[in-house]
């Protein structure tokens, strides 16, 4: 893998630069589905939002769009469901789309910044800091710093890895992001105080923190559809029911987009605490407002709002506890 990585780095060291729009030369074919559309997305937080389409004539496609290169974006036959991730630059680029296996199996030829970017999901010990020293002027780079590691890092080590990016890279969209991340994260370091917000319960009535703040709360971001939310959940009821009448409450934050799913989350997991959502999914501002950029996630406030500890897990999040209320 370290071989593969190197010869790429050769390539897109010399060949890539800012992202320019370009007719797209975007060419395949559809297998394994009766799709009569074929959809392009782009990407952005996250989340990705149709922009073109076309019909498939005799199991082909072609796109011709106008849109800025080299970028992520989706093709998908069903908006419904996640695209195939795919880097897109100049010149012609094939692809056998297949949504079989969550596109596991589409092939993409003519995209070296693609080969990168498959190269990289298939490493099992990426060394981001190595990656992106080997890869300085890839968007690549700069995405799965974005993406794959800005909640794993400190805001410290998110601004050292910005430095080791070319600096065709320092103007791109995932770099304005991660620099306004660590500003954010600056603010909700242990002993700051937790920004106020308000936001609407399952009755769809305002809530506000500042309102709401005994004792010591959890602030717990979730959403119905997060696998590692719905697994962290019962240690949290654990917790709230031994803890709760000394002094433990929760506000609930979900990253939800239809309330049905959320309300059933709250009933199914037994979550018997505040709960609020604004139903935007990854566009949730309080999620931005926290610098939350994967969840599960939490933070743990006093009675005044002082941050006391964050990302509590398992026996994390009852040790803590203990520590602070069984007195």
């Amino acid at each position: 893998m370290k071989k593969i990585l190197l010869g790429f780095t050769l390539f897109l060291g010399v060949a890539q630069t800012q992202a320019q729009e370009t007719n797209l030369q975007l060419k395949g074919t559809v297998v394994d589905t009766v799709a009569q559309y074929v959809y392009l997305q782009k990407f952005h937080n996250k989340m990705f939002t149709t922009i073109d389409s076309v019909k498939v004539k005799d199991g082909s496609f072609s796109f011709k769009t106008k849109v800025k290169t080299p970028e992520l974006y989706g093709l998908s036959v069903n908006t419904a469901n996640t695209p195939l991730y795919v880097f897109l630059e100049k010149g012609l680029i094939t692809v056998k789309l297949s949504p079989a296996k969550y596109y596991s199996t589409s092939v993409v030829e003519g995209s070296e910044t693609q080969n990168l970017f498959d190269a990289y999901r298939k490493s099992k010990d990426v060394e981001i800091s190595k990656f992106i020293t080997e890869n300085p002027k890839s968007i690549v780079s700069a995405y799965v710093l974005y993406r794959n590691w800005s909640y794993r890092l400190t805001p410290e080590q998110i601004t050292q890895n910005i430095a080791l990016l070319d600096k065709s890279q320092q103007n791109s969209t995932y770099v304005k992001e991660l620099k306004e991340l660590v500003t954010v994260l600056n603010g909700l370091q242990v002993g700051k105080k937790a920004p106020d917000f308000t936001a609407n319960n399952q009755d769809g009535k305002p809530v506000r923190l500042s309102e709401n703040l005994k004792g010591y709360t959890l602030i717990d971001f979730w959403a119905s559809w997060c696998a590692p939310c719905r697994k962290e959940n019962p240690n949290i009821v654990a917790a709230y029911k031994q803890y709760h009448d000394k002094g433990f409450n929760i506000v609930g934050i979900s990253l939800d987009k239809k309330k049905e799913n959320w309300i059933k989350g709250i009933q199914d997991d037994n979550l018997n605490w505040l709960q609020v959502s604004e139903l935007t999914y990854w566009n949730s501002t309080i999620a931005k407002l926290y610098g939350v950029r994967a969840i599960p996630g939490n933070y743990l406030v006093d009675s005044k709002g002082i941050i006391v500890a964050r990302n509590l897990r398992g026996e994390d999040l009852q040790t803590t506890l203990k520590a602070l209320l069984d007195k």
